[in-house]
């Protein structure tokens, strides 16, 4: 008996070890505060890792100026992403009057910044797996929403049986209100190759590489996020038609396909958020190669064949605002001027879909400004700069102009920077921000509204009991 106690002992200890391995803390030069905040490094007992072995990355951004929708404790939802393999390194705010947005924003820029290289002492975080979550928030990782046709753009060889395209749900976890989305196709590409599936958050590629702070800022103006992979399923300047030359898909998604995923995807996120803490409520935030994309959600048109794929059908594919960076949105203006900018547009369409004088009906099925029939449209916000290339102005400029004939709200931000560049400063994303906020109507974020918020948490928490965390 004496020598079997410690055994048992032993046993019990083992049932309560703690979710990580160790954990670190230093202090992080945080923009928004203008001095050093502390934070906390977590390890995960049994780490997920990205293809180059580097571990997937929460950078969790807590105690905040603004109220926690979510209605657990931070411990309780670290604990959570430790539990699913995630490296969490919290960011302790300290209640500060900055910790708003869009100063935050800030914050996030230089945290993907450094993610690429070195975070908080660490240099073997991933660099396209990793996210920064407000506090309250969890992640719904990889979830499915359409199977790729590996026929659309015949890319690689090898490829015969279809992925599944999937995205990343950023939630709030056992929320205290119900709050709207906003989805983004990603402007990075996953692709067949283990390197590249899942690889729409490729930093390098989007948010690091372009300051791109929006998505992950959202929370900030009471707003869930999700970043779905981009339709084109293979690397961007690849894609080979039946009987073609090779690289003729330059620069450019093809419909039916594009257009079946990207409403796929809104109906999927739709479904899924019933149980997300999400309003139901979506709005389309689009750059570059995402824009063609996003636009596609914009129109109210039906194409059947564009409307009966995919996941979900029944629930709407509906979204209720756009914001819309340089894109293409109406393939019969490429050959509005020569030497703009778009020269494999007009050297490998024709190619792919034959004359646009004898295929028009072909051509306008590839755009998204085809889809806009009525003022049932979406209401628009468009970005960009007037030094960026000069077909992207043409486009938007077009496409902006069919949606005001038809009485669809559309705005604009103009030059908030230089050339193919997303908004970064306070400025153009509070515009950005707000038009958003008057179609997708969340909740206010002010602190002053929450001043039980603990209290009124532990309430919900049984009244939510049947949301899936």
């Amino acid at each position: 008996m004496k020598h079997g106690f410690p055994s048992i002992i032993l046993w019990m200890l083992l049932l309560v070890l703690p979710l990580t391995t160790f954990a670190t803390t230093g202090v992080w030069p945080s923009k928004a505060t203008g001095g050093n905040i502390a934070f906390t490094t977590n390890e995960a007992v049994t780490p997920l890792k990205d293809f180059s072995g580097n571990n997937l990355t929460i950078v969790y951004l807590e105690n905040l100026g603004i109220r926690k929708i979510g209605g657990n404790s931070n411990a309780t939802d670290v604990a959570w992403l430790l539990s699913q393999g995630y490296r969490v390194i919290e960011l302790d705010y300290a209640n500060h009057v900055n910790a708003v947005s869009p100063a935050l924003n800030l914050d996030i820029i230089d945290i993907n910044d450094a993610l690429v290289g070195t975070f908080c002492g660490l240099a073997n975080c991933s660099k396209y797996r990793s996210w920064v979550l407000f506090e309250g928030y969890r992640i719904a990782r990889d979830v499915p929403y359409f199977l790729d046709d590996p026929k659309t753009y015949n890319y690689p060889s090898s490829y015969l049986v279809g992925d599944s395209v999937r995205m990343d749900i950023i939630y709030p976890a056992n929320a205290i209100e119900r709050v709207p989305a906003v989805l983004s196709f990603s402007y990075s590409n996953s692709s067949a190759s283990n390197l590249n599936r899942n690889n729409r958050l490729n930093l390098v590629n989007t948010l690091s590489g372009f300051n791109d702070s929006f998505l992950e800022g959202a929370p900030a103006n009471g707003i869930a996020w999700a970043i779905a992979d981009h339709p084109k399923y293979c690397p961007w300047g690849n894609g080979n038609p039946v009987g073609g030359a090779n690289d003729l898909y330059k620069s450019y998604e093809v419909n039916p396909d594009a257009a079946q995923k990207v409403k796929s995807a809104v109906r999927t996120l739709r479904a899924l958020g019933k149980n997300l803490s999400l309003s139901g409520k979506i709005g389309i935030y689009g750059f570059s190669r995402g824009s063609d994309a996003g636009s596609m959600a914009v129109g109210d048109r039906t194409v059947p064949e564009f409307e009966n794929a995919g996941f979900n059908k029944g629930i709407s594919d509906d979204v209720q605002v756009a914001a819309l960076g340089s894109g293409v949105f109406d393939f019969r203006r490429i050959f509005n001027a020569t030497g703009d900018g778009d020269t494999n547009l007009e050297t490998n369409c024709p190619k792919v879909w034959g004359p646009l004088a004898s295929n028009a009906a072909r051509w306008d099925s590839m755009g998204s400004a085809f889809l806009v029939k009525s003022i049932a449209s979406s209401p628009v916000i468009f970005f960009y700069n007037t030094n960026d290339a000069l077909y992207y102005q043409d486009q938007i400029k077009h496409f902006k102009a069919k949606l005001d004939s038809l009485g669809v709200v559309t705005d604009s931000v103009i030059n908030y920077g230089t050339g193919h560049a997303v908004p970064q400063t306070a400025g153009p994303l509070n515009k950005v921000y707000s038009f958003f906020k008057t179609y997708l109507t969340p909740p206010s974020m002010t602190v002053a509204l929450a001043n039980t918020q603990q209290e009124r948490g532990d309430c919900f928490q049984g009244i939510n009991s049947f949301i899936k965390q």
